[in-house]
Order: structure tokens, then C-alpha cells, then sequence
């Protein structure tokens, strides 16, 4: 009688360790699988990237509606913000290049990203943005290509986006500008491409565009 019942105990040996292994696999997995969502624990703790300059993204990511962006891989999961999606970082591991082309953002644009400070490229175009442009947006003075095209942007275009000395592109086609085009953009020297067209701009072209010696581009 033992003999035979040596193979039931023995399955019945398996079968509890499978369902112990089970137990302690799903308990390891509760305890350190934490969901990516929890790796990121506040701009305070990450030492990456300046606080300030990971303030001004999450501002970004929660005006933006970041939960809905086609992709926003490593926002809010990873505490090192120059892996995110579309930022890029120099080697002074400050962020200079922020690039949503296309990525179904909605909502509007914060004041937050002029804390941007050593930005050299703003590529948010082909987007659903809409509100204004916010005006602090012209104290980003490392600024070369500043590129908002194809959105929902209404309101005038701020006079002073002319303190953008560095400024060598700017794009602001396909929104619902509207107002004068701002005098001060004549100020922007280094600006090879100007693309305003199919807006609702009104009045008369500024003659300080004619200030403008390396443009090479004028779309109105």
C-alpha cells in the first residue's frame, strides 16, 4: 500500500511547491517589481538636471496633458529626465533641446518653461496647444530655433520674443495668431528663417524687418 501511494505523494509534493513557488514569486513581485510609474520619486530627489529645470518639465508634461501624449516614455518613471522623450540634455547635463513634434499635445503652453534656461531648441509643432504664447518665454536667451507651427495658439505674438538675440528661426505658421506683427522682432539679427503665415495677423509689416540682414526666409 505504500509502495503504491509513494507516487501520489510524490505529485502531491510537486504540486505544493509549484504553489509555494507561485506564492513567492507573485509576494516578491508585489514587494520590488514597483510599477515604473513609482521610480520617480520628485525633482528634489533627482540629481541629474538642475531642480529648477526639472520643475519647468513636469509643469510642461501636467499643462500639456502629458498622460495623453502618443509617447511620453520615462516622464514621470525614471529619475533621470534627460532619458524622458524628447529632451535632450548637454554635457553640462543641462536641458538645451525640448522636441514634442507631433505627439498629440493638448492644453497650453506654461510660463514654467522659461526656467528652461539654456534651451537652444523649442520644437513643439503639429500639436493641439492652445492658449497664448506666454511672454516669459522671451528670457529664453540661448534660444536659436523656436518652432510652434501647426497648433491652436490664438493671441498676439509677444513683443518679447525680440529679446531672443540668438534666435535663428521662427516658426509660428498654421495657428490663430492675431494682432500686429510686434516691431521688436526686428531686433532678432542672427533670424535667417520668419514664418507667420496663415494666422489672422493684421496691420502693416513693421519696417524694423528690415533690420533683419541674414534672412533668408519670409513667410507671411
Amino acid at each position: 500500500v505504500l509502495m503504491n501511494a509513494k507516487p501520489f505523494i510524490h505529485w502531491g509534493v510537486c504540486i505544493l511547491l509549484i504553489l509555494i513557488g507561485g506564492f513567492s514569486l507573485t509576494h516578491s513581485q508585489k514587494v520590488f517589481a514597483k510599477p515604473l510609474a513609482d521610480q520617480f520619486t520628485s525633482c528634489a530627489a533627482q540629481t541629474q538636471i538642475p531642480e529648477t529645470e526639472c520643475a519647468a518639465l513636469l509643469a510642461f508634461y501636467n499643462s500639456t496633458n502629458g498622460e495623453d501624449w502618443t509617447d511620453n516614455t520615462g516622464w514621470l518613471q525614471a529619475d533621470t529626465p534627460c532619458s524622458w522623450h524628447g529632451v535632450h540634455c548637454n554635457a553640462e547635463s543641462q536641458v538645451d533641446g525640448l522636441d514634442q513634434t507631433s505627439n498629440h499635445l493638448t492644453g497650453t503652453l506654461p510660463p514654467a518653461l522659461s526656467d528652461l534656461t539654456h534651451l537652444v531648441i523649442l520644437e513643439l509643432g503639429s500639436n493641439q496647444i492652445s492658449g497664448s504664447i506666454p511672454p516669459e518665454l522671451g528670457n529664453l536667451t540661448d534660444l536659436k530655433y523656436f518652432h510652434l507651427p501647426e497648433n491652436q495658439l490664438t493671441g498676439s505674438i509677444p513683443p518679447e520674443l525680440g529679446n531672443l538675440a540668438k534666435l535663428e528661426s521662427l516658426y509660428l505658421i498654421g495657428n490663430q495668431l492675431s494682432g500686429s506683427i510686434p516691431p521688436e522682432l526686428g531686433n532678432l539679427t542672427n533670424l535667417t528663417w520668419l514664418s507667420l503665415g496663415f494666422n489672422q495677423l493684421t496691420g502693416s509689416i513693421p519696417v524694423e524687418l528690415g533690420n533683419l540682414a541674414k534672412l533668408r526666409w519670409l513667410f507671411l
